[in-house]
């Protein structure tokens, strides 16, 4: 009897097991076809504001990361422009306007920016502020009559919203307030990040997330010394990585901006490739540490080639007007590691229409997913710019029909690069915006996959969490963005 029953039982076992084997694949495909054609990263994408670009979607499987390329009417999921939600902090003004030397009047913690709009300090403080261009943009998405062309509007629910923005102007804290004063232990920058913390990690926005979906604004390598080791789930806006270890900021989770360029742009650019006299240009800091000592071996190599401007220089004085002057005629202008990465004549390059080579290679670029720079960039490893008269030679290599080209091109996508107010549409304000919301769905998958292995699974649960995981990793699929490589 015993012998007659165990088969059966094997038999039923292995009918179990292709039944859920059947459910199971029926399941990853009806997921897999939801989340394609749900709200998610391809809708944050402003296609047309990306002339002759390649979109790159990344999608990543268990065998490699395939790049495909998508022309701008290729997606056909859903065609709304979908806003990034924002719900923003109503800190003290002491920690945004009142730097700038803001009052306040009455219980007003904002300026009233239809009649006052603060002014940001000038030369080189202008690199980094971001944090300005941000928050303003913020708050005239609530009285604009016309959103068209935005990528965020603020929202006041922060249960509505896709992220929480933290109005902490880090970047003229530190470099106004980074010396205690007379008398006194700590400085008021240091100060006000130990406020900043607790006031912000006591939210209960900041405890429901974890802080995760919270944007916080580091763009000067300096910004946020102290409290970066505590608010680092965040998603940080930065201008590098070069001096954050990879576990407190990463590509993953963190959003790589522009620097303000300084210099004057090129308006009514008219030049060719023989108007330019100059073939190489760059003035600035020499002598750097960190990644930046190449500056020295690249001047003792170019310093006797004619036609190559290579000089000390500093935004004192006239340093601004004549960095202008020389980058405006210049075909070529070298983008080298400093103390770190990046540094702000990328910048001015592309301000100029001077084709950027950029000599650093630890360097993440802005909205580098969605805009290839080997179009109007040229990217050379340390290690050739090093070697004797390799550099010189490619760039006297270079024929004018492809400078043509590399220089029409960044006329083309200058405008991703401007920061302004008020904001237009496609410019760096917008394409921030519109970076952060392509970090959205991967945020939102940690912050369940959080909830999920700290909840208890009870058992009348199991279905639905067996759900839930699956759709989890079809998401992921099609939602990981891999980091496009554009060195030769």
């Amino acid at each position: 009897m015993g012998e007659r029953i165990a088969p059966q039982i094997g038999l039923l076992s292995q009918k179990s097991m292709f039944c859920l084997f059947t459910f199971a694949s029926v399941l990853l495909i009806f997921s897999w076809l939801f989340v394609l054609c749900s709200t998610g990263r391809p809708n944050f994408i402003e296609h047309s504001l990306l002339p002759n670009s390649k979109l790159l979607a990344v999608f990543e499987n268990t065998r490699s990361a395939k790049a495909v390329h998508r022309k701008t009417n290729s997606v056909k999921c859903r065609t709304s422009k979908v806003k990034l939600k924002v719900f923003m902090y109503d800190l003290s003004p002491e920690f945004h306007f009142g730097l700038l030397g803001w009052k306040a009047e009455g219980n007003s913690v904002w300026p009233d920016i239809r009649t006052e709009i603060p002014h940001y300090p000038g030369a080189l403080n202008l690199q980094h502020s971001i944090e300005y261009w941000l928050t303003l943009d913020l708050l005239s998405s609530e009285f604009a009559s016309n959103l068209d062309g935005r990528s965020a509007i603020r929202v006041r629910n922060s249960s509505e919203a896709d992220v929480v923005f933290v109005p902490f102007f880090s970047c003229i804290s530190n470099n106004r307030y980074s010396r205690p004063k007379l008398h006194e232990k700590d400085s008021d920058n240091k100060l006000l990040q130990e406020k900043l913390v607790k006031y912000v990690t006591a939210q209960k926005e900041w405890k429901r997330s974890g802080g995760r979906d919270h944007i916080i604004l580091a763009h000067h390598p300096n910004s946020l010394l102290d409290a970066r080791m505590k608010l680092w789930p965040g998603m940080f806006i930065l201008s590098d990585f070069g001096r954050y270890p990879p576990n407190i900021a990463n590509v993953d989770k963190d959003v790589i901006t522009p620097y303000k360029h300084v210099i004057t742009s090129y308006f009514n650019d008219t030049s060719t490739f023989d108007s330019r006299p100059t073939l190489l240009y760059f003035q600035g800091a020499i002598h750097r540490k960190d990644g930046g000592s190449i500056r020295q071996d690249l001047y003792n190599l170019l310093k006797k080639e004619k036609d190559v401007h290579f000089a000390f220089g500093s935004a004192q004085k006239d340093g601004i007007s004549n960095a202008t002057k020389g980058m405006h005629s210049s075909k070529f202008c070298l983008n080298i590691a400093g103390d770190t990465p990046s540094s702000n004549r990328l910048f001015d390059s592309i301000a100029s229409h001077c084709v950027p080579v950029i000599i650093s290679d630890e360097i993440e670029l802005p909205y580098e997913d969605v805009l290839d720079y080997s179009e109007f960039c040229i990217f050379v490893p340390t290690s050739d710019a090093l070697k004797e008269k390799f550099l010189i030679n490619l760039i006297r290599n270079i024929r004018r029909d492809e400078w043509t080209r590399m220089w029409t091109r960044l006329q083309e996508i200058e405008n991703f690069f401007e920061y302004q107010y008020p904001s237009k549409e496609g410019d760096a304000v917008q394409m921030t915006w519109q970076a952060v919301a392509r970090k959205v769905p991967a945020m939102r998958l940690k912050r369940l996959g959080i909830a999920f292995i700290c909840s208890p699974c009870k058992s009348s649960d199991r279905d639905s969490v067996a759900k839930t995981i699956e759709r989890r990793r079809i998401e992921k699929l099609i939602v990981t963005g891999g980091k496009t490589g554009f060195m030769p």
